[in-house]
């Protein structure tokens, strides 16, 4: 069942969410969304956050880890078949790219290979600007009000 979702109503509303409805719109009308290979998105701490791409017989060589702001685009692509005749082929090897949306405070930290599994650190950063700040409250001695009086 195709669902057709038309965000104009709300655009004609809104100013500045350029990139928000974009996205929606990548994400609902995106049929070219492989489940290879397959991944984790694991949340680490508050801010902390590990993707884990399972890349059995890749090498660091064949994969490419671009970052730009607000997109992260993992792709691979082997070199050309040695010339190997296959009865079965259940290895995956064919070209792939993975992009995901990252929220504009999101960074991507490094990238390693081990075990057929490729790690990326991913972590939040709140500008200081934009933190949660405890305002220290000064403790002064109250002073005693003193009565003004009033002469008739």
């Amino acid at each position: 069942m195709d669902t057709m979702v038309y965000w104009a109503p709300v655009r004609r509303s809104t100013i500045g969410f350029d990139r928000f409805f974009r996205v929606l719109d990548d994400a609902t009308n995106s049929r070219s969304h492989t489940a290879y290979p397959p991944y984790n998105i694991e949340k680490i701490r508050e801010d902390t956050y590990r993707l884990t791409l399972a890349l059995a017989g890749w090498t660091p060589a064949d994969i490419t880890v671009t970052a730009q702001p607000g997109l992260l685009v993992v792709s691979g692509r082997k070199p050309t078949v040695d010339g190997k005749r296959y009865l079965h082929r259940g290895i995956q090897s064919d070209p792939f790219e993975h992009r995901f949306v990252l929220a504009d405070d999101v960074e991507v930290g490094e990238a390693q290979m081990a075990d057929g599994l490729l790690t990326i650190e991913l972590a939040r950063v709140v500008p200081e600007a934009e933190a949660l700040r405890r305002i220290a409250i000064a403790d002064t001695p109250s002073q005693p009000q003193t009565r003004r009086s009033v002469s008739t």
